[in-house]
């Protein structure tokens, strides 16, 4: 007794378009982290003087975050 898979109900043209933006996004976001680390596999992990500590990063993004979200009341 076989069953056939549920047809696929097709997105609106926005969301599609929404869908292959954050695919394009997520795309180039995986490259620059490969590229990190074949980066660090040629050439070894950077001198500690050479990095950001995560804190900093941190506090950054943390910003980022809070100018991207209003306030909630």
């Amino acid at each position: 007794m076989s069953q056939e898979p549920a047809a696929r109900q097709p997105l609106e043209p926005a969301a599609a378009d929404a869908v292959r933006a954050y695919a394009a996004r997520t795309r180039a976001d995986a490259d620059r982290f490969a590229s990190a680390l074949e980066d660090i596999a040629a050439n070894g992990l950077p001198a500690v003087e050479d990095c950001t500590p995560w804190e900093e990063l941190r506090e950054a993004h943390l910003a980022r975050l809070v100018t991207q979200r209003p306030a909630l009341a």
